[in-house]
């Protein structure tokens, strides 16, 4: 609904700043005329009952109009270009990796010398964990952030970021960093300020003078860490308060009930943007609002935040896309993408971390009936958004797809997931797995796993053993794994390490800032010799690294991997096999993968039965041509194989 009040106040401070409407700015003023309407219904559903509600919605306002004056010209001509390719972000061309700079390479500056090394790969797309200025030993692999715009100097220097990022930018690169939008460290400015006892910032979080109102919070807040963190809140003796701290103790939630808070948070967002940054990682959005008698998760003012910061976003600096890191149940998931009229309104990326547990799930079972029990609520997922999909990443695997998917699928899920959880920890006998159990909680029996890619395929234990047909078979599983989330559908993010066929790394047992956290033994410090030896013929890194650069390769080739929701299961003629079709216009792919140590027979029916009869198939793979075969005849997939088929 026009709003006559509301677009005069807009186009008062436009013109105060000197913006240009009818020239080189008409784009930002455009776009912040469209959206203005739905940025104050936003702001007003959070904070329409603030005593302080307009003058911050004004801020807000003069820091979207700052956030464009600032951003630099070559960044608007890259939103420009951006834009004329319509959902960027959707392509076949990305494909990423996430990586801890420190444990890769040292520092940014020597990150920049390894551009050459993605280049070869095929990468193109660089998440960079945590860089901001966090405390030693209490930094949460650098999610307690105690200062949002300075490089920690265990990295380099924020001129050394965007000097990267323009040498990314020159060869075609992506970049995508974190915002902990839930927390500060208890280092942080705001944080010492409250301990001190300045009113205004303990404002910015969530202090208490006695127990009364904590305890009512924790009769319905789970635990995040129930070993290493127990409890929601913690006292602090300075001013004798509690404050809340969700995750631990030195991690304290903010409070976005202030709006004063959220303002200097979307200034933080905006500043990561006119760096350069092409995607930002929203971490734990799922907790960003709290609300007494709740699980204080999942709440719609959440999704409130999140839609206010993408039109926010939109307006000023439409270049980056934002993911949501919201690791939670199936059907939640999909309301990260935006509901209702905010459809393709919230976030443009969420990790598909269901499909994920699932892969895994059909490793340890060979059994694909509870991967595609979780479909249907996948496949929800709408047009002009996409996933990052992935094999693991830098977090525990988590087991928490639905029990009904499990049932669905003959299971029982108590029993199923301790399976799970035995199997890849190496309890359960005869698993070829080396991992561990993470945040496992006593009371619920609930744990999540740690460990490599390339020791949850059980290349760590053959190679123990010296077995070579063991180790050649867990190379297949790595394969198998990246093929499988390669072709998925969303943009592919591999983890640092998995492309040479990394195991555990034990070194953090001798480290106490990260001896508590057996998620360390997944990320490794990089020795470059071993990488190296991806140069020499017949090594598990060659092997491993020239697969993974074959994938690559060929998912740049096929426009039809990209994400236009395009995805349709095959039926499952073999419980064994998961097969699905990629399609655009009159091309298809079929991508079949069989997760049983056996050959597995699929019927050529299955090729047959979606209103298309290919007479000959092609194997992008293993570039072998196949004849379409009589119904009663079968195409046999080897042990852990895969085929990508497309009809010639």
């Amino acid at each position: 609904m026009y709003n006559y009040a509301l677009h005069q106040q807009i186009n008062e401070a436009v013109q105060h700043a000197g913006i240009d409407i009818g020239g080189e700015d008409n784009l930002f003023y455009t776009r912040f005329m469209a959206n203005t309407a739905d940025i104050f219904d936003l702001y007003m559903q959070l904070y329409e009952h603030h005593p302080k509600a307009e003058k911050n919605f004004q801020q807000l306002v003069q820091l979207i109009i700052k956030a464009h004056t600032e951003r630099p010209s070559a960044l608007k001509s890259r939103d420009e270009q951006k834009r004329e390719k319509g959902n960027w972000f959707l392509s076949n061309q990305l494909v990423g990796m996430s990586l801890y700079v420190d444990r890769f390479c040292g520092d940014i500056r020597g990150l920049s010398n390894k551009l050459g090394y993605f280049g070869e790969l095929g990468v193109n797309f660089l998440h960079l964990m945590p860089m901001f200025e966090s405390p030693a030993n209490e930094s949460d692999g650098g999610y307690a952030v105690s200062d949002f715009r300075k490089v920690d100097q265990r990295f380099g220097t924020l001129e050394d970021l965007e000097a990267l990022q323009k040498e990314m930018q020159q060869q075609d690169m992506y970049l995508m960093l974190d915002i902990v939008l839930n927390h500060t460290s208890h280092q942080h400015e705001w944080a010492r300020k409250a301990r001190q006892g300045e009113k205004k910032y303990q404002d910015y979080y969530y202090f208490y003078n006695d127990r009364s109102l904590p305890d009512e919070y924790d009769k319905t807040m789970p635990e995040i860490f129930p070993e290493a963190a127990p409890g929601n809140f913690t006292f602090i003796p300075e001013c004798k308060k509690w404050v809340m701290s969700v995750f631990h103790n030195y991690q304290w939630d903010l409070n976005y009930n202030n709006p004063h808070v959220f303002v200097e948070m979307l200034d933080t967002i905006f500043f990561y943007a006119n760096i350069g940054v092409d995607v930002l990682r929203i971490d734990a959005p799922a907790f960003i609002w709290k609300q007494l008698g709740t699980t204080c998760q999942n709440l719609p003012q959440a999704h409130t935040i999140l839609r206010l910061i993408k039109q926010c976003v939109e307006v000023a600096t439409p270049g980056m896309a934002l993911l949501g890191e919201a690791i939670v149940a199936p059907k939640e998931i999909l309301n990260y993408f935006g509901t209702g009229n905010y459809i393709a309104r919230e976030c443009d990326f969420a990790y598909n971390a269901t499909h994920m547990a699932l892969q895994w799930d059909m490793l340890a079972t060979g059994d694909t009936k509870v991967m595609l029990a979780a479909q249907h609520e996948l496949l929800k997922k709408p047009f002009g958004t996409s996933w990052i999909t992935y094999t693991r990443c830098h977090d525990d695997i988590g087991l928490g797809y639905d029990d009904y998917m499990i049932k669905q699928a003959g299971y029982n899920p108590y029993e199923h997931r301790k399976f799970l959880k035995d199997y890849y920890s190496g309890e359960y006998n005869g698993s070829p797995a080396r991992g561990a159990l993470f945040s496992s909680n006593p009371k619920t029996g609930d744990a999540r796993i740690s460990g490599s890619l390339a020791s949850l395929c059980g290349l760590e234990k053959a190679i123990e053993q010296d077995n070579e047909s063991a180790i050649a078979l867990s190379i297949q599983k790595i394969i198998l794994m990246q093929a499988h989330s390669f072709f998925l559908g969303g943009v592919p993010m591999l983890f640092y390490g998995d492309e040479v066929g990394y195991t555990n790394d034990y070194s953090y047992l001798h480290d106490s800032g990260k001896s508590y956290d057996n998620r360390w033994m997944h990320r490794p410090v990089i020795d470059w010799r071993k990488n190296k030896r991806a140069e020499e013929p017949g090594t598990i890194e060659n092997q491993v690294f020239n697969d993974t650069q074959r994938l690559i390769s060929i998912r740049k080739q096929l426009e039809m991997v990209a994400d236009h929701s395009n995805l349709q299961w095959m039926t499952p003629h073999n419980i064994h096999i998961a097969g699905f079709i990629r399609s655009l216009g009159d091309e298809k792919l079929f991508c079949v993968f069989n997760f049983k140590d056996k050959p597995s027979y699929l019927t050529w029916f299955a090729f047959k039965e979606h209103g298309y009869a290919p007479a000959q198939l092609k194997d992008h793979w293993s570039e072998t041509l196949y004849d379409v075969g009589d119904d009663r005849e079968y195409l046999v997939i080897p042990p852990y194989g895969f085929l990508l088929l497309q009809p010639v």
